[in-house]
């Protein structure tokens, strides 16, 4: 065999290595890309109502736009009702969002009457509310951990649980 005809037999199988390796490093690094996953509050659910103040859940609808699940570790929720500070809501523990997915994340929380106004108690009473939530999510993924902030503002409905 001439050195010419080895060089034409070696080549393809090269070229073919080259295009194999190249395709799987595209598939890592879309594996990479880290597309930040959003927010709306579904829902507030009243559990529980007193003198003092109360307590509900804040369903929250979360959208992970990534090819790759995400596993969240930590989520803070900061919601204003009708421009008004309502509170802060704290969900530790692992939670699952699914790849191209909705996932359902509730974060149970309690308010006083003092906390919220004078109003809030009329506020309760109506069907929907004017929201603004600020959701904090520490998240994990393949190329490490990191905390995002989403911002979302829209109307709400309440769901009173406590009849």
């Amino acid at each position: 065999m001439t050195r010419a005809h080895r060089r034409t037999t070696w080549y393809p199988s090269v070229r073919l290595a080259v295009l194999a390796l190249l395709l799987a490093s595209c598939a890592t690094l879309s594996q990479l890309q880290f597309d930040q996953p959003t927010v709306d509050l579904d829902a507030i659910e009243v559990t529980g109502v007193g003198v003092s103040g109360g307590s509900l859940v804040l369903v929250l609808d979360v959208f992970n736009p990534n090819d790759y699940d995400i596993r969240t570790t930590w989520v803070e929720a900061s919601l204003d009702l009708e421009d008004t500070h309502f509170g802060t809501a704290v969900l530790e523990g692992d939670k699952t969002l699914v790849a191209n997915s909705r996932t359902q994340v509730e974060i149970p929380a309690e308010f006083t009457w003092e906390g919220v106004g004078a109003g809030a108690r009329a506020l309760l009473g109506r069907g929907a509310l004017r929201y603004d939530l600020e959701t904090r999510l520490r998240v994990e993924t393949s190329i490490g951990g990191r905390t995002v902030t989403l911002r979302n503002r829209g109307e709400v409905p309440i769901r009173d649980l406590v009849r």
